[in-house]
């Protein structure tokens, strides 16, 4: 210590004070006491101080609060998104309507040209019975007809069973009572063909599951609002072509794209949202987000009932994308992200124009500079790629566990959606597994009791895909945060794209889907249980963040070091 400035010893003690109020185990001891080191001891304590004060405090929550994190600005955001939100469902959900396969059975015009006179005076009811043969339930078959002309039926249809039958010889008659066409009736993807309605879904979210990986790294590296555009015009361009497809396989391409493009605006809406908002609100944010998604379901269903050509269907469900193009110009870029990468004039652009909007104080540029500096520091000489998610011990064990856990809630959600013809995310992903487990139990008679109990679980894995997708952007640091979004959406794409093939193992074992369905549900709600909590934590900026998470949240209103430091310092942070 120096013996003829005491001021500097004054100093030091206090930034020694305010060090080990955050650890115990942390001191500054100043410089040596020579007068050549006055300047240094008078300032160092200073820059230790402000050093840590910017690393804990001087985050983005802070500057949220001093703007607003929750006014005009943040819901002109929803809205602007809205528009988009509600597409997704309607194209994620689009292959139930048209991919639908309707009553179908065998056209006989072949038999009837081979006894061309006897059919001329027969019904059309009795040319079905001596044609096609039945199920046990009294319909006719829809993937055989009889060899020959079985007239002797229509006095005695007790023989039935033992004729002899061919595979459909000229195609297939559909009841377009319910839709006019679908890709079944129009490519006849029935009978040894019925695979492929399911297969279209499954090419559609592997290309979601493509398009996570892509849009999660170049929306970090090139910004949110940039690649969400790039993302909207692809979906038009793809959504639009594949209603021009004239046979499978192009339409299958073209499938894959849209849902590649898709993905973009899926991730990058709902971290835009995150992003703007405080800590306090972000459930809010997440919540609202996700009643687009639910409108856009109810929508569809709607819309999917007046519109039963299924071109027209899935030219009307991408139309809305052209408006989300013109709202676009008003989404704002995330102002983290800006700040992060060194964008200061463009962060405080858009900051300045949530305070005017909020009804608040402008920004000093000078803090969003100490912020920037901050993170631009603390990121230098790293282009973050997805081998950040695994490369430090933590981020490793929290991407495995989040990795588990979307594919069980993305798989058990489609798995229920697409068969219709915190701990609050452990908690939602148990019961729903609960629910389908009841359901394996319940006889086929009592549908009533049926519908009831698989109506809960389809609730309650709403609720756990709106859950996983708020817990997981306030997991992963700003820096990957993105990165981390594309791996996990990567993670419940592969989980979607599976689910339609889970389906057709009914053909094997009719509970057998449900058990894999509600076995998954229950072991990703197990595996959520180690996941850490987040209500009311700030969102980690960087992957230190996450490896050295500080156990005391200090703030420059709360601490009383801070204050003493202030008002001897007469250092005027403004």
């Amino acid at each position: 210590m120096s013996k003829s400035h005491p001021e500097v010893n004054d100093q030091v003690s206090l930034a020694d004070k305010f060090l080990k109020s955050l650890n115990p185990t942390l001191s500054y001891k100043g410089a040596e006491n020579s007068e050549d080191d006055i300047a240094a001891q008078v300032h160092a304590p200073y820059a230790a101080f402000y050093a840590v004060i910017s690393r804990v405090s001087m985050k983005f929550e802070s500057i949220l609060e001093e703007i607003d994190g929750f006014g005009r600005f943040q819901i002109a955001i929803l809205i602007l998104l809205c528009t988009s939100r509600m597409v997704l469902p309607c194209h994620f959900l689009l292959n139930n309507f048209i991919a639908a396969v309707p009553p179908h059975h065998c056209d006989i015009s072949t038999l009837e040209k081979s006894s061309e006179e006897l059919f001329r005076n027969l019904t059309q009811e009795q040319k079905l019975t001596v044609s096609l043969p039945v199920r046990e339930d009294g319909e006719p078959k829809s993937c055989e007809m009889f060899a020959e002309p079985q007239f002797q039926l229509l006095s005695n249809s007790s023989s039935r069973t033992d004729l002899p039958t061919v595979w459909c010889q000229s195609g297939w008659v559909y009841d377009n009572s319910t839709f006019i066409s679908t890709l079944a009736t129009e490519w006849n993807l029935v009978c040894d063909k019925k695979s492929l309605t399911k297969t279209t879904n499954t090419i559609f979210f592997v290309g979601v599951m493509v398009g996570a990986l892509a849009f999660g790294f170049f929306c970090d590296k090139y910004g949110r609002k940039t690649m969400l555009l790039v993302s909207y015009i692809l979906s038009i361009v793809f959504g639009f072509s594949s209603t021009f497809a004239n046979s499978y396989i192009p339409f299958a391409v073209l499938r894959f794209f849209t849902g590649f493009s898709l993905t973009g605006i899926s991730i990058i809406s709902i971290v835009l949202t995150i992003e703007w908002a405080d800590i306090s609100h972000r459930s809010t944010i997440g919540v609202i987000g996700s009643l687009a998604w639910s409108v856009g379901y109810m929508l569809l269903a709607g819309i999917a009932f007046l519109l039963t050509d299924w071109r027209t269907l899935t030219m009307t469900v991408t139309a809305p994308l052209g408006f989300a193009v013109l709202t676009w110009w008003w989404i704002p870029e995330s102002a983290r992200w800006l700040l992060a990468n060194g964008k200061v004039e463009r962060a405080q652009f858009y900051l300045d124009k949530c305070a005017n909007i909020n009804r608040r104080q402008k920004l000093s540029r000078e803090k969003l500079e100490t912020l920037s500096n901050i993170e631009v520091e603390e990121n230098q000489a790293k282009n973050y790629t997805y081998f950040h998610l695994v490369k430090t011990p933590r981020m490793r064990w929290l991407t495995f566990l989040l990795g588990i856990v979307w594919y069980g809630v993305a798989s058990t959600y489609y798995g229920i959606s697409l068969n219709i013809t915190g701990k609050c995310q452990s908690g939602t992903l148990l019961l729903t597994g609960i629910c389908i487990g009841i359901n394996i139990f319940i006889p086929r008679g009592l549908w009533h009791v049926r519908a009831i109990v698989a109506t809960l679980g389809k609730g309650l894995s709403e609720a756990s895909f709106t859950t996983i997708f708020l817990y997981t952007a306030e997991l992963y640091p700003t820096v990957i945060r993105q990165n981390g979004l594309g791996y996990t959406s990567f993670m419940s794409r592969l989980g979607v794209s599976i689910a339609p093939l889970i389906l057709l193992l009914e053909d094997v074992w009719t509970l057998l889907p449900q058990i894999i369905l509600c076995s998954l549900a229950i072991i990703s709600g197990l595996v959520a249980l180690l996941l850490p909590e987040t209500l009311n934590v700030k969102l980690p900026e960087t992957i230190d963040d996450i490896e050295n998470p500080r156990k005391k949240d200090v703030s420059k209103e709360s601490s009383p070091i801070f204050l003493e430091i202030k008002s001897q310092s007469g250092v005027n942070e403004e």
